[in-house]
């Protein structure tokens, strides 16, 4: 029998959540899961189509307990999966652990897999989560937008699902060798990997007098 895990504000462990392998670094609240899922800008969607898996990137962001994410409304993908069950998965590499071995060697990440029943929105709600999703990628720049024309609307679909079944994972810490290699003459620690906003380019038709908004200039150098 599994240890039993007290979870006070998340999502106990199910048959498909369990983290098995190393269980100590698996994360059930939603203090815990939640930012990793913020944090990422994209994610990967795992499905079945026509009874064949499925594995599709896209853009997503988080409200309360409801994961969205959007696209084409010609995409066969959203299409097919409203009303079924899926498995979104995120992941964030934070650095590589160098051992004085392959075998001990790792990566430092921050991961979780989510999972729900998909539904299509519409309405108010469409236009409320689509500037959410803007808000997410630049917060502020929602307002200086203009509002989008009920034909992009359209040309858009989509989906949302609240989130069900839920579970992390993260590694963080430094090199697990064995005793006897401590005494190699290697170099060993961790390389660590980031990710920013580096610069902005402005696109052929801006105009020359037109200069970034503090919003944008604020950007530059922030950690995603």
């Amino acid at each position: 029998m599994p240890r039993e895990i007290l979870v006070s504000d998340g999502f106990p462990p199910t048959e498909r959540t369990r983290v098995r392998r190393l269980p100590e670094r698996g994360l059930y609240e939603r203090n815990e899961i939640y930012p990793v899922v913020d944090a990422a800008l994209s994610c990967t969607v795992a499905y079945l189509l026509d009874g064949r898996p499925m594995a599709t990137p896209t853009a997503h962001w988080r409200d309360g307990d409801r994961l969205y994410w959007h696209g084409s409304a010609a995409s066969r993908f959203l299409k097919r999966v409203v009303g079924t069950d899926v498995c979104v998965s995120v992941h964030l590499t934070d650095g590589i652990v160098l051992a004085r071995s392959g075998f001990d060697s790792s990566m430092n990440y921050r991961s979780a897999t989510l999972f729900g029943i998909c539904e299509e929105i519409t309405g108010a709600e469409k236009v409320g989560q689509l500037n959410i999703f803007i808000e997410k990628l630049v917060p502020g720049r929602s307002k200086e937008l203009r509002a989008s024309h009920d034909q992009e609307l359209k040309a858009t679909t989509l989906l949302g699902m609240t989130i069900a079944e839920a579970s992390g994972k993260i590694r963080d810490g430094g090199v697990d060798g064995s005793e006897e290699d401590a005494g190699e003459k290697i170099w060993a620690g961790v390389l660590e990997v980031e990710s920013r906003f580096t610069k902005l380019i402005p696109d052929g038709d801006t105009p020359v007098i037109a200069a970034p908004s503090q919003i944008l200039e604020q950007m530059i150098g922030k950690k995603i």
